[in-house]
């Protein structure tokens, strides 16, 4: 069960931020309004949220889970992939400081973003990928084995992230789109598969017996309700247009 989330507002840059798709340039005010329609689903689920201010220094600071991966037993401050971002790790420790005592970095020339940190119960699958190389994986799994946990390593082959294709929703529950859906490291779990056109449903959040799910996909929404969830619809449309999904605009614990 989580408690908390910590969340930061989207900066004026935004529109200067990182993408590799072409959707468009997100609209700002439009922006604002559908992350405050976030913190609500997060306060819904039950957590209290955190709330950061903006940061004009970095336009990707929204995207907060890149920064840090947090378990029940330590905080790992990430080295991002993307040199532009490597700043906001910063503004990140200072506010996890006030919650957690043990507190380990990721360091050069090792890379990690945290949205390539997928937690199943005590193990975590870890994307390599361009922002998540081996050393910053091998890192994170040595720090995780001190703790009592264990880590393994996915190669991707398209994904940005490794959480862009998949999320586990407890329960053995594990959802999964495009190159996840046959990759042997996770067919001990039950594959809940999210069809290629609405792939982008993929990347959803377990809070609290809730699921936090993006608003528009609505096959998607009904294979994870048919299983027993509840659904929370948030529409993140300006976010998607820079890469971001809805785990990636808060970290929870």
């Amino acid at each position: 069960m989580f408690k908390r989330a910590i969340v930061r507002v989207p900066c004026l840059n935004l529109v200067k931020g990182l993408t590799t798709i072409d959707l468009g340039v997100p609209d700002y005010q439009t922006a604002l309004i559908q992350h405050n329609q976030y913190v609500e689903a997060l306060k819904a689920c039950g957590l209290e949220v955190i709330v950061l201010e903006l940061d004009n220094s970095y336009p990707d600071s929204t995207f907060v889970e890149d920064t840090a991966l947090l378990t029940k037993h330590c905080a790992i401050i990430t080295n991002p992939g993307a040199p532009s971002r490597r700043g906001e790790v910063q503004g990140i420790q200072s506010v996890i400081s006030q919650y957690y005592s043990n507190i380990e970095f990721i360091k050069m020339p090792g890379t990690v973003d945290a949205g390539d940190i997928l937690m199943v119960e005590s193990h975590y699958y870890i994307g390599i990928s361009e922002r998540t190389n081996i050393d910053g994986a091998n890192q994170v799994i040595l720090i995780l084995n001190r703790y009592g946990y264990t880590g393994s390593l996915v190669p991707l082959k398209n994904m940005l992230h490794l959480k862009s294709s998949v999320a586990y929703l407890e329960n053995n529950n594990l959802v999964a789109s495009g190159e996840f859906v046959n990759n042997p490291e996770f067919q001990k779990h039950n594959i809940l598969k999210i069809n290629d056109d609405e792939s982008y449903a993929a990347n959803c959040v377990w809070i609290n017996e809730r699921v936090i799910i993006p608003k528009g996909f609505p096959n998607s929404r009904r294979t994870i309700e048919d299983v027993g969830y509840l659904t929370v619809e948030v529409d993140v449309s300006e976010f998607r247009k820079h890469d971001g999904d809805i785990s990636c605009l808060s970290l929870r614990f």
